[in-house]
């Protein structure tokens, strides 16, 4: 057995949804008693909860019915045998707590806890004390990380018994579940993933090795930015700086709004372009700060350029043209789209409550439904793309939740596409959002300011390749 802490992650992992779970978890019990993988998961629990909590104090084991109650109830067991002082039950014990292990609902919930289970969410919710959730924290949904009934456990760390499972890393899940840990109970298995956890190696996997001795501005890709309209520049200045911040060779913006002809004092290597401006053999970063201008110069857009990163009103604009949706749709050349949650609602007319219900299929759906990839941005971002594995991606905390880190991760994109052209564009766009990700993880003092989160990115060069 091995137990290992998930984040951060050097290497991507296969995530299993409920049902793949399952099939596993038959596989594994085929020709042994159920107790014997049961004892391997108590185990596991009990390891990691006395190295989370190696000093006196009562531990406290809430355990519900099924097999989640059974692994509490064997490590309950294993711990009193260590000479811990342990309490099993619903209710909470009358001394001070040192750490509650929640073992009340595990894989498999479809529907609220009951009256009795959700008391006893809300006493461990009331305590001081630190909480390790058995395989899920009890009340969210093992597929979509979203919580069943009014509330799910608040778990300071989960261990996720056999698979890993993408409810613990997209949507609420992140928050919920804490340090995500795991053990695969021994067991080996060779079943397809119904989806991937991006770490480090999705950035590692680009070829972005230092510009040869003949390499020019010329041989490291141009990209071409259109959107910032009136009142919106700064949106298309901080794209421009992140995809030069990234490596592109040459960088041209081209605004919308046509009373902004100087140019960007802070990075003057940015380059002005006309609508004139040739778009073949150029990356097209489009939409950034668009307003509903974007919607009158996309058509040519989206029919005459190589490459396409489609953004913000960029996307809101495909989302309300029918005939700039069917442009998209029978394009013959690769499209990035990143939207956020709203505007993934708008172009698969749904709600933004249905799309966060479901990250993943709502992130397949649109890629499906419009032949593009997709970044459905937000906590645990998803990547998707036709007839691929979606992925979701581990790097990233709250300090991105700004103004402009999403322009950034447009730039970004069209920065690393351009040196690139040839490479996948799930493959540009995982390593975009994993770098992007891990730029907004590093400590600092206040607030994180795109500007200052492209430069972050750009001092990260070197961990990209491998340093």
């Amino acid at each position: 057995m091995s137990l290992r802490k998930i984040l951060p992650l050097a290497t991507s992992l296969p995530l299993f949804a409920t049902a793949s779970s399952r099939s596993i978890e038959a596989a594994a019990l085929a020709g042994r008693p159920e107790s014997e993988l049961m004892e391997r998961a108590g185990l596991a629990v009990a390891r990691l909860a006395l190295a989370l909590q190696p000093h006196e104090g009562t531990i406290w084991v809430a355990c519900g019915p099924g097999n989640n109650g059974g692994d509490g109830r064997i490590a309950a067991r294993l711990l009193a045998a260590q000479g811990r002082r342990v309490h099993v039950g619903l209710d909470s014990p009358a001394e001070p707590v040192a750490l509650t292990i929640d073992a009340l609902l595990g894989l498999g919930l479809n529907r609220p806890p009951s009256t009795e289970l959700a008391a006893t969410i809300a006493r461990i919710h009331a305590l001081d004390a630190p909480v390790l959730a058995v395989d899920l924290p009890s009340g969210l949904l093992a597929d979509t990380g979203i919580p069943v009934g009014a509330q799910a456990v608040h778990a300071s760390h989960t261990l996720s018994l056999l698979t890993l499972k993408p409810g613990l890393f997209t949507a609420q899940g992140r928050a919920q579940a804490g340090q995500v840990w795991f053990d695969d109970l021994g067991v080996t298995s060779t079943a397809a993933p119904d989806a991937l956890l991006l770490g480090r190696d999705a950035v590692l996997a680009l070829p972005l090795d230092p510009a040869g001795a003949t390499s020019h501005k010329g041989t490291q890709g141009d990209v071409l930015l259109i959107g910032g309209a009136a009142g919106m520049r700064g949106a298309l200045l901080l794209a421009g700086r992140a995809a030069l911040a990234a490596g592109a060779g040459r960088v041209y913006l081209r605004p919308l709004d046509d009373a902004a002809a100087e140019l960007d004092a802070q990075r003057p290597e940015l380059m002005h372009a006309s609508r004139d401006t040739a778009l073949a053999g150029k990356t097209i970063v489009a939409g950034c700060g668009g307003g509903a201008e974007i919607g009158q110069d996309l058509a040519p857009v989206i029919e005459h350029a190589d490459r396409l990163v489609l953004d913000a009103d960029g996307l809101n604009a495909v989302a309300t043209d029918p005939l700039l949706r069917q442009a998209l749709k029978s394009r013959n050349a690769p499209t990035i789209l990143t939207p956020h949650p709203l505007e993934a609602a708008r172009l698969l007319g749904r709600t933004v409550a249905e799309v966060q219900a479901d990250r993943l299929r709502a992130a397949r759906a649109l890629a499906d439904e419009l032949g593009c990839t997709v970044v459905l941005k937000g906590s645990g971002s998803v990547v998707a793309a036709p007839g691929r594995l979606p992925a979701i991606n581990t790097s990233g905390s709250a300090a991105l939740a700004t103004a402009g880190t999403g322009d950034v991760l447009a730039g970004w994109i069209g920065g690393l596409w351009a040196q690139l052209p040839r490479s996948e564009p799930a493959a540009i766009a995982a390593a975009a959002v994993h770098w992007h990700g891990h730029a907004g993880e590093i400590q600092a003092a206040g607030p994180l300011r795109a500007a200052d989160l492209i430069e972050r990115m750009h001092a990260l060069h070197a961990w990209a390749r491998g340093a």
